[in-house]
């Protein structure tokens, strides 16, 4: 029976741990990175949402700010949630029928 080293096994064993250890902190760091973006594009969008309302309240109308390409963000974004609910519904209904 051949020799087995237990010294040479703990030090696979711990570079095989080692290697998952750096995989699963990269993952950690991405999913935080991830919801720290998430938190401050929130935080933008009230900003936004502020400087809005201040622009209309100085006295810009909301066709002024739109020619300006300052459309209402709130406005764009439930187009663009409608838009995409519209499209999921279409790719569902696609699916459905190539499955018949």
């Amino acid at each position: 029976m051949a020799n087995i080293s237990v010294e040479q096994t703990q030090d696979q064993a711990r570079r095989l741990l080692d290697s998952k250890i750096e995989s699963v902190t990269a993952l950690v760091k991405a999913r935080q990175r991830v919801a720290d973006l998430k938190e401050q594009l929130v935080e933008a969008e009230k900003d936004d949402k502020r400087a809005y309302v201040r622009a209309t309240k100085d006295g810009w109308t909301t066709d002024q700010l739109k020619s300006l390409g300052l459309e209402n963000s709130a406005a764009g974004r439930r187009r663009n949630a409608a838009r995409k609910t519209t499209e999921q519904s279409q790719q569902s209904e696609d699916a459905e029928s190539r499955q018949r």
